[in-house]
């Protein structure tokens, strides 16, 4: 729970959380490991080395204090030693070093505790120590070779480390990802049947990951196979009935008017819920996806009730665009959806609404509503609220808002109900991501 807030910062795919996994541990040992081969090993040898060359400073510096004016001597002895010695007449005391060059910050600090009269160390970039001290005849200057006292070429080290590293690191990502790309293709799947659409896919990579593809493809299987059988029950029983039915209204026609037209309403109400079963058999997956602009099937939609003379108008299409739908299947929830608040109330409105990340379609009446903890429920096959409704057109069959719902989860989206601010009534809204709409 303390952790929470990591999440913002860790990577949601796979394939980046599999890079973190791999980069993670490698940055993190590399930089133990420098810092402990730095401390101990450079800085060791840093020190010996100094050391050492500190002898050969301190013999010249004895050599000049007991013959101060044997300076034919004293260079003889200091280029045997490879350390030019000379009595500079203008004095630098500054110290100087780059500033990545952790090593002469050794160097500097052991020749200042073995030579307490050093007054300033300069560790040139031309690879050059140059040592400035204060004796007894005056002021004398050492110049050496920087790799006395330090080892040459000591970042080489730590470049190697970074080379070979994010090398073995590329080389393992790449034969992670050939582990990887069964699961991705596994989600890829799984996502595509949530949508209504079959994909290929055969299970590979390891053992558990086999495993887990080969349920899948049980599942999916069991699946379709349930949904074919519901579908031609329904299909089968629903197009079993027509035919009594056809044979009730020939036999009605034959009554009185007085006898006929309550026997006639019952029959037109038999007919609508045959349609809805029909309708919930053929599913949310009729057709193939194809380009559609929301706004002009909205109007064709609108059109076609107005011609009836039911109460149907568009209240608002707002932005432009085309997205990849089943157009007859988003054709059924829209009118699923209508017929529902013209059920309900006595009138519906229709507002599109296209952005760059999402479309929604809006639906409102002006009836009474559902109340928000019958929401869920309404959304189910065959839920019937209508003691809580008041309908006042006649029965429903309860998969209306079914329907849509599942048009709209195969298109990638969701369908929200409210109450309707403008109208007071119910207010069905279908929304969709444009991302998610474009792969259905």
């Amino acid at each position: 729970m303390k952790f929470k807030w990591l999440k913002r910062y860790v990577p949601r795919g796979i394939y980046g959380r599999a890079a973190l996994i791999l980069i993670f541990p490698v940055v993190l040992l590399q930089l133990v490991v420098s810092f402990a081969f730095i401390q101990r090993h450079f800085e060791g040898v840093t020190e010996q080395m100094t050391r050492a060359a500190a002898r050969e400073i301190r013999l010249l510096l004895d050599i000049q204090a007991v013959q101060p004016r044997d300076l034919e001597g004293l260079t003889y002895v200091g280029n045997n030693l490879d350390i030019q010695v000379s009595y500079p007449l203008k004095i630098n005391t500054e110290n100087t070093r780059l500033w990545y060059d952790f090593s002469a910050i050794i160097v500097a600090r052991e020749l200042r505790k073995l030579f307490p009269n050093l007054r300033s160390v300069q560790l040139a970039e031309d690879r050059v120590v140059r040592l400035v001290f204060h004796t007894a005849n005056g002021f004398v200057r050492l110049e050496f070779d920087r790799g006395r006292v330090s080892a040459k070429n000591s970042h080489q080290l730590l470049v190697n480390m970074v080379f070979f590293g994010a090398l073995l690191t590329l080389v393992a990502f790449l034969y992670l990802r050939n582990q990887l790309r069964p699961i991705k293709q596994l989600a890829i799947a799984a996502e595509a049947f949530g949508r209504g659409r079959h994909i290929p896919f055969t299970p590979g990579g390891a053992l558990e990951v086999r495993v887990a593809g080969n349920a899948f493809l049980d599942m999916r299987n069991r699946i379709e196979r349930q949904i074919e059988q519901r579908t031609l029950m329904l299909s089968g029983v629903s197009h079993d009935l027509r035919t009594p039915l056809t044979r009730l209204k020939l036999g009605l026609s034959l009554l009185n008017d007085e006898d006929r037209e309550p026997l006639e309403r019952d029959v037109e109400d038999m007919q609508k819920m045959l349609e809805a079963f029909l309708s919930f058999a053929r599913g949310s997956h009729e057709g193939k996806p194809e380009s559609v602009d929301p706004n002009e099937m909205i109007r064709l939609i609108v059109k076609d009730y107005q011609r009836t003379g039911q109460d149907v108008t568009i209240h608002d299409c707002e932005g432009l665009g085309t997205i990849s739908w089943r157009a007859m299947a988003m054709r059924r929830a829209v009118d699923n959806l209508i017929n529902n608040a013209l059920r309900y109330g006595e009138r519906a409105e229709v507002s599109v609404r296209i952005t760059e990340k999402f479309v929604r379609i809006r639906v409102e009446d002006c009836g009474p509503g559902i109340a928000p903890e019958n929401r869920e429920e309404a959304l189910k096959p065959f839920a019937r609220l209508e003691p809580a409704r008041n309908q006042n057109r006649g029965l429903g069959v309860g998969l209306g808002l079914s329907i849509a719902a599942d048009v709209a989860r195969v298109h990638g989206g969701v369908l929200r109900l409210d109450k309707s601010v403008r109208l007071g009534g119910l207010c069905a809204d279908m929304v969709f991501a444009r991302e998610s709409m474009n792969k259905t």
